[in-house]
C-alpha cells in the first residue's frame, strides 16, 4: 500500500526531472510495476503529460540552440502548448538534422542539455551508412532508462529469479544495453553473451544450456538462427528451456508467421519491443502478453501516430508513422522526434490489462525500406510473413527486384525442405507461394526454389532486399542475376 500512495503522490506533483526509488521492486505476483500510473484513465493521464510536455519544453528551450533556434523559426514557444493539438504545430526532428548538428557542434550536438563534463556514457549508431550519431548520456538518465526497462520488462513478465541472456552485440548497439539494465534493475541475473560473430551460434546454445538461461533478448532473425544451429546440433530448441523470448531491432515479433515460427520452436512466449535508439528508453513500445501488438508507454516516450505528409495525428484504427518525445531524458531529450516508421494504432483499452494505446501489429515497416514495383508500394516485413509461414520453408530467402526493358521484376528466392511432405511438387509449390505472394501484395511475385542452406545466416539483423534496378538504368553488367 505505500508504493502506491507514494506512486499516487508522484503522479499528483509530476515533478521534473522526475525521481526514483532505486530499491523499490513489486511483489513476483505483482502484474504492475506501477499500478496506478500503468492503469489509470487515459484522458487523466493526458493531462498529467501534456504539463510535462511542458515541462521538457521549457528545459530543452533554456539548454539547447538546438530546440530554441528551432522552434524560434516556427513562430513558437514552450508556453504556447497549451494542448494536444498545439503540440502538433511543433516541428519535427528528423535524423537527419540531429547528424547535421552534431557535425557543426562535435560530439554531441546543441541538443546536449547537460554539461559535456556529465556525459559519463556514449553509445551511438555504426556508421555504416554515413555519419554515425553520438548518444551522450549522464548518470540520470543511465539510471531513468534503467527503472524504464525494468518496468515493461516486469510487464512482459520477468521476475528476479530469471536468468537473462543478452543475444545481441554489446558495443554501440543500444538494444543490448536497454536490456541487459533492466534485467539488472528488475533483480534478474544477466547474461552478457553478445552476438554478432560469425560461427559464434553454437556457443551460444551450450552455454545456454549451461547457464540454464530461462529468457532470451535479441532478434528474431538471430532466434531462429539460434534455433536451427541447435537442431543441426542434434538439440531441440525445446529441451533449452526456454520460457520466455523478448525482442527488438528488425520487424518479426509481432508478424504472425515469424512469431509463431519462433514461438513453435522453443516452446516458449514471445514479446515484441523497440523503437529508436535515440529515444532510449526504447521499450517504450513493449508488449505484455504473449500476443502480437505493442503498448505505447506514454508516460515514458509520448508516442503519437501521424500522417507521413502531414505529421499531424491520425484518428486510431489509422496507419502512419510514429512521433516520439522523450517524457524523462535529461542529456539529450528528443521532442517529436520523426521515426518513418510504420505501424497502425488503436485505443487505449482496460481490458489490455493497461491503459495505453495500443499497436495491434507492432513496427511492421520503414517507410524508407518500402519499395514500388509496378506502381504497387511494397515492404519487406509483408513478403517476410507470407513466405515463412510456409510448411516447407527452409530457413531464409531473398528478395530480388530488377528490371526487363521498362518492367519491374519481382523476384523471391526461397529455401526449401521437405516439399514432398506437403503433396506438391517443387513447381507447384512455387507456383501456389507465388498466388500467396501475388495475394497480399497486388503484384505478382516470381518464387525461385533454392536448396536449404543456399543463403548465409545472420548472427544479429536480416538483410534480404536487394534492388537493382538503379544499377540496370546506368547498365552495370554487375548486377546480381536470379537463376532457377
Amino acid at each position: 500500500m505505500a508504493s502506491l500512495v507514494s506512486e499516487s503522490k508522484a503522479l499528483e506533483d509530476w515533478t521534473w526531472p522526475p525521481k526514483y526509488d532505486d530499491g523499490y521492486r513489486p511483489v513476483d505476483d505483482q502484474v504492475h510495476w506501477f499500478p496506478v500510473r500503468e492503469t489509470m484513465d487515459a484522458d487523466e493521464r493526458d493531462e498529467l503529460l501534456l504539463r510535462r510536455v511542458q515541462q521538457v519544453m521549457s528545459y530543452a528551450w533554456d539548454r539547447s540552440e538546438f530546440y530554441k533556434s528551432k522552434w524560434r523559426d516556427a513562430g513558437l514557444e514552450p508556453q504556447d502548448i497549451t494542448s494536444w493539438e498545439a503540440f502538433e504545430q511543433v516541428p519535427v526532428v528528423r535524423k537527419e538534422e540531429l547528424r547535421a548538428d552534431q557535425a557543426m557542434n562535435e560530439p554531441f550536438g546543441s541538443y546536449l542539455c547537460v554539461a559535456p563534463s556529465e556525459v559519463k556514457h556514449i553509445n551511438g549508431t555504426s556508421g555504416t551508412t554515413g555519419r554515425p550519431t553520438t548518444f551522450g548520456v549522464n548518470r540520470r538518465d543511465w539510471n531513468s532508462i534503467a527503472n524504464a526497462h525494468a518496468r515493461v520488462m516486469w510487464g512482459m513478465g520477468i521476475r528476479p529469479q530469471d536468468t537473462v541472456i543478452i543475444g545481441s552485440p554489446l558495443a554501440l548497439y543500444w538494444g543490448s544495453w536497454g536490456a541487459y539494465l533492466g534485467a539488472e534493475r528488475l533483480g534478474a541475473t544477466v547474461f552478457p553473451f553478445g552476438a554478432g560473430v560469425a560461427g559464434q551460434t553454437l556457443r551460444t546454445v551450450r552455454w545456454m544450456q549451461q547457464m540454464k538461461v530461462d529468457v532470451f533478448y535479441g532478434t528474431p532473425s538471430y532466434a531462429l538462427r539460434l534455433a536451427e544451429v541447435a537442431t543441426e546440433a542434434g538439440i531441440d530448441p525445446r529441451d533449452l528451456g526456454l520460457r520466455l523470448l523478448f525482442f527488438s531491432g528488425e520487424p518479426g515479433a509481432s508478424i504472425p508467421s515469424i512469431r509463431t515460427r519462433i514461438s513453435s520452436a522453443f516452446g516458449a512466449a514471445v514479446y515484441d519491443s523497440g523503437s529508436m535508439a535515440e529515444v532510449s528508453p526504447w521499450m517504450h513500445l513493449g508488449s505484455s502478453a504473449d500476443a502480437p501488438g505493442l503498448m505505447c508507454w506514454q508516460d515514458l516516450v509520448y508516442t503519437e501516430v501521424c500522417d507521413p505528409q502531414t505529421l499531424r495525428r491520425v484518428p486510431y484504427g489509422s496507419q502512419g508513422t510514429p512521433i516520439y518525445t522523450t517524457m524523462e531524458r535529461t542529456s539529450q531529450p528528443m521532442i517529436r522526434l520523426l521515426s518513418n516508421d510504420l505501424t497502425d494504432w488503436e485505443a487505449p483499452s482496460a481490458e489490455r490489462g493497461r491503459t495505453y494505446p495500443f499497436l495491434p501489429r507492432g513496427i511492421y515497416g520503414r517507410i524508407d525500406d518500402m519499395f514500388v514495383v509496378r506502381g504497387e508500394n511494397i515492404y519487406p516485413s509483408a513478403i517476410d510473413d507470407v513466405v515463412m509461414g510456409d510448411q516447407a520453408y527452409g530457413g531464409e530467402h531473398r528478395i530480388v527486384i530488377s528490371r526487363d526493358q521498362t518492367m519491374d521484376v519481382l523476384v523471391v528466392e526461397v529455401e526449401h525442405e521437405n516439399i514432398a511432405d506437403t503433396g506438391s511438387s517443387v513447381d507447384t509449390w512455387c507456383a501456389d507461394l507465388s498466388e500467396r505472394l501475388r495475394t497480399v501484395l497486388g503484384v505478382g511475385a516470381q518464387v525461385v526454389p533454392k536448396p536449404k542452406g543456399t543463403f548465409e545466416r545472420t548472427e544479429f539483423k536480416a538483410r534480404r532486399v536487394i534492388d537493382g534496378r538503379e544499377l540496370w538504368t546506368a547498365g552495370d553488367l554487375t548486377m546480381p542475376k536470379v537463376s532457377p
